[in-house]
């Protein structure tokens, strides 16, 4: 029985590459990729990709996907953007980030640095080319082919791997050209640079450390650009970094990682703040609302820990007999504080370990509840 997917198009993608960058960056970048191998750039080094690329490539993502997807590889620094947003124009004007630092040229090249071939324009033309065919399902480079690769220091067993997908691809191009072994070696080179790339990011790659902190541009970006409060970020450092200690996972990303960690914490807390009403004594059966617990689990809190705390905090502030509007923030804080305690502790007896210390640490008790929830820091 025929599908009526079997004439589709089929998107190549490499699985290592959607586990480091995303399943949807890796999508976009194949066929940002697979478009840069097959046209002229539209401007110098720089190639076009239209709605009607998305239609026909990428039907399963909308305007604001293509936007969204483009901008996180231009944040991971795989390509350039030199046009307005997609949804405004339908268009994306891109490059290859190791474009970047190359110097303009009199005629135009490929992202791999050799020039391009003038049969890319051939082809879009009605009229075949002189001399060109399709490519034989049985192709394979000769060995000029692979000496020329060799003299670029592409490993042979590298090039021989990408014949079965080159010629697939061409086949189901129907398209005919003059020099397979040319349109190869522009092939192979792209692909040995880009597992260069993406090589050079998985050495990047670190587990968080204990004295981590946000850059500079990621405070910024989310105290001045987000209106987030300062103390607000700072309380969020030391669960983010126990969070993701205890998982033992690597990345290059942890600032983009923590700013829409934070982001998504402080949309829920000021959700939770508007819905206060005005100044009231806790009552004997005070609980924490849904989104309080809704913004500890976004943070990796503990919920059993988060409940151990309300007793005392009640007790507290029953016997204070204060008033306050907000009770939520209050408890809010009061749990991050002693969850970032427990994040210190551990972090010391890291260390003591790491000297070869005795020394146990101490409880998570290091100074009285009336400090605690006096303390105006928050």
């Amino acid at each position: 029985m025929t599908s009526p997917f079997d004439q589709e198009r089929i998107l190549a993608l490499s699985p290592s590459l959607a586990a480091t960058i995303g399943l949807e960056e890796a999508c976009l970048f194949a066929v940002l990729t697979e478009l840069a191998d097959i046209r002229e750039p539209a401007q110098q080094r720089f190639w076009l990709f239209n709605q009607s690329d998305r239609e026909k490539r990428l039907p399963f993502f909308n305007e604001l996907d293509v936007e969204r997807v483009s901008k996180s590889l231009a944040a991971k620094g795989l390509i350039h953007i030199a046009s307005a947003p997609f949804q405004q124009t339908q268009q994306l004007l891109f490059s290859f980030a190791e474009q970047a630092s190359a110097a303009p040229e009199s005629a135009p090249r490929s992202r791999q640095g050799l020039p391009i071939v003038s049969s890319h324009l051939k082809t879009q033309s009605s009229k075949p080319q002189p001399g060109a065919t399709l490519i034989p399902p049985n192709w394979q480079p000769d060995m000029e082919t692979l000496q020329r690769l060799r003299q670029m220091n592409v490993e042979e067993a590298f090039a021989k791997a990408q014949v079965a997908e080159f010629v697939t691809f061409w086949r189901d191009s129907g398209e005919s050209h003059k020099s397979w072994s040319s349109k190869f070696i522009n092939r192979v080179i792209h692909k040995w640079r880009e597992r260069e790339t993406f090589t050079h990011q998985r050495d990047q790659m670190r587990p968080i450390d204990f004295n981590w902190r946000p850059s500079h541009e990621a405070m910024e970006m989310m105290i001045k650009h987000a209106g987030i409060t300062p103390q607000f970020v700072e309380d969020a450092i030391p669960e983010f970094i126990l969070y993701w200690h205890e998982k033992g996972t690597s990345a290059d990303t942890w600032n983009t990682k923590f700013i829409q960690h934070v982001r998504r914490q402080w949309a829920r807390f000021q959700s939770s703040v508007a819905n206060d009403a005005n100044p009231h004594i806790i009552p004997d059966n005070w609980q924490a609302s849904a989104d309080v617990y809704d913004i500890l689990r976004m943070a990796n809190i503990d919920m059993n820990f988060a409940q151990q705390q309300l007793p005392e905090f009640i007790l507290y502030w029953k016997e204070t007999k204060q008033a306050h509007s907000s009770w939520n923030t209050k408890f809010l804080q009061h749990v991050k504080y002693h969850w970032a305690q427990q994040h210190k502790l551990q972090q010391k007896a890291v260390v003591a370990n790491n000297n070869g210390s005795n020394q146990q640490p101490r409880s998570t008790r290091e100074r009285s509840l009336v400090e605690d929830l006096t303390d105006t820091s928050w």
